[in-house]
């Protein structure tokens, strides 16, 4: 029952030409964020305020909510 969605994330990333291996190494996000968001975890607002900084982005190109579909 997963209702948050990385999608916009990984989608965002691609357009950027950013890889996860940029984020670790050049922005020094944590390896561990990385897999908690591949494995549809929760992260905390502030990680997702450090990576709109990083990106310039918005909320809504890392995340998205996906209703439960009964």
């Amino acid at each position: 029952m997963r209702m948050i969605s990385y999608r916009p994330f990984y989608e965002t990333l691609f357009k950027q030409g950013i890889t996860e291996y940029q984020l670790i190494f050049k922005q020094g996000l944590s390896a561990n964020t990385l897999h908690r968001m591949k494995h549809g975890e929760a992260i905390s607002t502030k990680t997702l305020n450090v990576l709109c900084e990083i990106l310039k982005c918005s909320v809504s190109d890392i995340i998205e909510y996906v209703p439960d579909e009964e």
